[in-house]
């Protein structure tokens, strides 16, 4: 069958719910008929109901599918379709993120693989068109794969961060900012990495948590090779024309060659004939002077001197701020120590830690190395250890654009939920830091910033007044000219590239057509909604709303909703190490135990990891992932979803929704079955005034059901939408109401009363189905295309058919009230049976104190009778009519009694015999804990074992007296009752 065309289902079903029969061809048709468009009126107008517009999270060109996306696109994606089946105009933005940092890493080590060159050895334009060929090539697979997950994305309008749309808006706001002054040039400490040779951000970098002393690999040198980390390295500096020395400890003594200053505190005694003075540095030609500063040094931590390298350490630098010390910057880009370091240039960073450690005890200078609890920054995209470093970089000023951020949540106009994700974002903004927009990498948006030359004049790059930007470089071109009229010079443009976040920032704008006022624009924006990962607030979700109400004037969308991240089933993080991590499409196809190892081996585990991660996958999933499909995976992840900042993924319940879908399909089977193929649906749903008590019963239940799930929807609280839904499926649908109508639509049933309980049940099924569609869009459109349509219906796909609302015409308290009882007399015949373990052909008695009560029971009698498995025969007795001899009893309230007769079908001998043995059982406990409780020192045991005992023998005295009572009970019966 072609792509794209409907799906045939001219076949009987199949016996059994298959996911992937199911799954197959349904997307591509819808996206084929145009369903996931945002459906607007002839003039192009969007709907009177309003618009739902959700800017997807980009995931990087060079991801892969993992269990974020699929709870991300289940959450999204059940709103998105749930929006648009209430009639309101729905659009759903796919798009991916270049990934700066990721994705040239990707290219360069295939670059080297293949032919053993650099991306140097290439050049910068013809670098950039193999990594666009390699994007072309593999980087829309992600996209291919969530596909799978069937989210309803407009495809018509994919976008990109670095296509021509994103690019323009990027370029924009680069030049409006610097304009504004917002973006400024400066030379200040980053976050260095190495072994990518780029700045980071404070977001991009974790910190690892050391107790103490550790050994441990860097990225870039041999695998075999560790260094020391977690101690702090004690040694002396001799004072200049003195014999004195003073003893400073540091946790990078590798840094000591860019020492400008030792600190004290200026109340220390130790110190105060210091100040003043200066020490000698041992390595290089150079003083270092004693200064006081009551800010940096805690007279209590280590010897209370410390030493300022203001090149190399955030608050060094601060210090060398205020004392006016020169920054003497030690390192290349590539992490080889410079000229500044003298006898050390050259070498490679941690090896100049090693050798310095040996050098200061040749020289007498060590005094020793202590353990030492710290954080150690790393490189959150390739594991360095990153090191502050002075460079001339792009900065934009956040404290005036955080403070319109925060004012927006303050007065109402952005909600963020949950309410602990709100805290976390005044505390971030309140406290943010300039952020560093510049990377040296040449994947991205080229920074639209120039550097104007001028001939013979000295041109300090680390000037502002020196660049221009321009939206091109013609513009630029003349700005340069206005700035410096007259003067001859040439445009150097920035070499580096903006951070992939500042793009990303302007995603639910940029991709509707801003800063053009475009039709999209005029039409989407704001969005609706903004859906993510709380760990991804500030990275993200910050940064829009900041360049949103600075670019546009309007907060980008009025709600934010952050899901919890997943853990797997014993709550802990997955990690690759653990072999936790959980494929999507291993859970949707199934995968077994053996492809779960070998997967293993194709990542960058190093063998002792891989021998970790296959013994935890064998522990988890011993038997391998079962097949559960989209649909049960959807489900079970918005079910997951709730408050909380983290929920934990047990594969067992998600293969439970599997046994759920299969069921949902098994009653389907059947309630075609029933209707038969000259079934014609009434045209419309409304009641006719003649069903019977349970049709009223289950049409209450479906307005419940479609009430409660759409308020749950509405306030984005997905735990109790699933739960109305499945509830309404499998408890009172299935369980209950299809059971309660068999005998009344066999074909030699009255012919009025099966029609009726025929269109309630065509009714219950084409509305539940609706009901069901926003999370498990496959096997409810594959059902749905399967029911008879009412004349009424022109909906060609369930996408677009309305979704159930609550109606007044099936609201029916009295119904419910009646039905709960007929529901609790099913219930006591129930547990009579299983407690007597009459498991078939019982025969029940439902005891009235009135005539009402006996004309309901009569009336409902058969109904019952279908709810209580192996029911032969149930009577309805009238006031005072006798119980026969031999019935079990149970209540169900104070006028109606439901009676099981058991004499004849149960062997009391062996019942009484059976109930003996466990008091004598009963008897033994209690009497090993009375025996302790009797034992000499007893009274010196603790009270709260001494509580817990006397609570045991009481626990086993009042189960004796209940088993007791069970034996006269069964003493009763036996003799008939009388």
């Amino acid at each position: 069958m072609p792509a794209g065309d409907k799906k045939d289902l001219s076949m009987p079903m199949a016996d059994g719910y298959e996911p992937a029969a199911v799954e197959a061809e349904w997307y591509a048709w819808w996206e084929q008929q145009g369903y996931f468009e945002p459906a607007t009126d002839a003039s192009g107008e969007v709907s009177a109901k309003g618009t739902f517009v959700v800017p997807t999270p980009p995931p990087n060109v060079t991801g892969k599918l993992h269990i974020g996306h699929a709870m991300f696109i289940a959450i999204q994606d059940a709103l998105v379709r749930w929006n648009r089946m209430r009639g309101v105009t729905t659009l759903f933005i796919p798009g991916c993120d270049h990934a700066g940092i990721s994705t040239q890493a990707v290219v360069e080590k295939q670059l080297a693989k293949q032919s053993g060159l650099t991306r140097h050895d290439l050049g910068r334009d013809a670098f950039v068109d193999m990594v666009w060929d390699w994007k072309n090539e593999y980087g829309s697979s992600i996209m291919k794969q969530i596909r799978r997950l069937g989210a309803s994305y407009d495809w018509t309008r994919e976008r990109f961060t670095l296509d021509e749309m994103v690019s323009r808006a990027t370029n924009e706001t680069f030049v409006r900012m610097m304009d504004d002054g917002v973006i400024y040039r400066s030379s200040r400490l980053v976050n260095w990495c190495h072994y990518l040779n780029t700045t980071l951000s404070n977001l991009e970098v974790e910190q690892l948590e050391l107790t103490g002393r550790k050994m441990m690999t860097v990225p870039g040198y041999p695998p075999n090779e560790r260094f020391e980390f977690g101690v702090l390295v004690h040694f002396a500096y001799e004072i200049e024309g003195t014999s004195d020395r003073i003893i400073v400890a540091t946790t990078r003594v590798e840094t000591m060659l860019g020492d400008t200053a030792i600190a004290v505190h200026p109340n220390d005694e130790r110190y105060k004939h210091l100040h003043g003075k200066s020490a000698r540095h041992p390595f290089v030609d150079r003083l270092v002077p004693i200064v006081t500063d009551d800010v940096a040094v805690d007279m209590a931590f280590g010897t209370g001197a410390v030493k300022i390298t203001p090149a190399h350490d955030y608050n060094d630098y601060e210090v060398g701020k205020r004392h006016g010390l020169p920054s003497i910057n030690l390192l290349n880009d590539d992490g080889t120590y410079n000229d500044n370091a003298g006898p050390y240039a050259g070498m490679r960073r941690f090896h100049v830690r090693r050798q310095i450690v040996e050098d200061l005890k040749a020289k007498g200078l060590y005094v020793d190395t202590t353990p030492n609890p710290m954080t150690v920054p790393i490189c959150s995209k390739s594991g360095d250890i990153i090191e502050p470093l002075m460079k001339p970089q792009w900065w934009v000023k956040c404290a005036p654009l955080a403070e319109p951020a925060m004012q927006a949540v303050r007065d109402g106009r952005l909600e963020i939920t949950p309410s602990v994700s709100e805290k976390d974002w005044f505390r971030w903004l309140e406290n943010i830091q300039d952020w560093c927009i510049s990377r040296q990498l040449w994947w991205g948006h080229r920074i639209p910033a120039y550097l104007v030359r001028i001939p013979g004049r000295e041109c300090d790059p680390s000037d502002g007044h020196n660049w221009v930007a321009g939206r091109t470089e013609a513009e630029a071109r003349a700005r340069a000219e206005a700035r410096f009229p007259g003067a001859a010079f040439e445009l150097e443009q920035d070499p580096d590239v903006l951070d992939t976040w500042f793009s990303s920032g302007l995603w639910p704008f940029a991709i509707l057509g801003w800063p053009e006022n475009t039709d999209d624009f005029k039409k989407y924006y704001p969005t609706s909604l903004l859906e993510t990962g709380w760990d991804i607030l500030f990275f993200w979700v910050a940064r829009m709303v900041m360049l949103g109400i600075y670019l546009t004037g309007e907060v980008p969308f009025p709600k934010v909703f952050c899901h919890a991240l997943i853990r797997d089933a014993q709550g802990r993080k997955m990690s690759k190490s653990l072999g936790n991590v959980i494929d999507p499409i291993d859970v949707i196809e199934g995968a077994t135990l053996q492809s779960l190892h070998d997967k293993l081996a194709e990542g960058n585990l190093d063998p002792k990891e891989i021998a970790k991660a296959t013994k935890g996958q064998a522990m988890d999933f011993p038997n391998g992932i079962p097949d559960c499909g989209t649909d049960a995976l959807r489900f079970a992840l918005c079910a997951y979803t709730s408050s909380g900042r983290s929920v934990n993924l047990d594969i067992q319940r998600v293969h439970g929704y599997r046994k759920f879908c299969n069921k949902v399909w098994n009653a389907t089977r059947f309630a075609l079955l029933k209707l038969g193929p000259d079934f014609v649906p009434r045209a419309d749903a409304a009641p006719s005034g003649r069903e019977s008590l349970a049709e009223r019963w289950i049409l209450h239940r479906l307005g419940c059901a479609a009430r409660d799930t759409s308020a749950a929807l509405a306030g984005m609280d997905f735990m109790p939408a699933t739960t109305a839904v499945h509830g309404f499926w499998l408890y009172e649908l299935c369980d209950v109401f299809i059971e309660y109508i068999k005998p009344i639509t066999t074909p030699d049933a009255d012919p009025a009363t099966r029609e009726s309980a025929l269109q309630t049940l065509y009714t219950c099924f084409d509305q539940g189905l609706r009901l069901l569609h926003p999370f498990m869009p496959f096997v409810t459109e594959e059902l749905w295309q399967r029911l008879p349509r009412r004349a009424s219906e022109s909906a060609p796909s369930i996408c677009v058919a309305a979704f159930p609302e609550p109606r007044a015409d099936y609201e029916d308290a009295r119904a419910e009230a009646d039905f709960e009882l007929v529901k609790g007399i099913a219930a006591a015949g129930r547990s009579l049976a299983a407690s007597y373990k009459v498991i078939s052909k019982s025969t029940l008695y439902i005891a009235n104190a009135t005539d009402e009560g006996h004309a309901f029971a009569a009336a409902q009698a058969d109904g019952i009778a279908t709810m209580i498995a192996g029911c032969e025969s149930i009577t309805a007795l009238r006031p005072g009519e006798a119980v026969p001899a031999g019935c079990a009893a149970l209540p169900v309230n104070d006028q109606i009694a439901v009676h099981l007769l058991v004499r004849g079908r149960v062997d009391f001998g062996q019942e009484i015999g059976k109930v003996e043995k466990k008091i004598a059982k009963l008897a033994k406990l209690k009497e090993g804990v009375e025996k302790i409780a009797g034992s000499p020192g007893y009274e010196k045991v603790p009270p709260a074992v001494r509580e817990a005992n006397a609570a045991k023998v009481a626990g086993y005295s009042a189960e004796m007296e209940v088993l007791r009572s069970s034996i006269e009970a069964l003493l009763v019966l036996k003799g008939g009752g009388e």
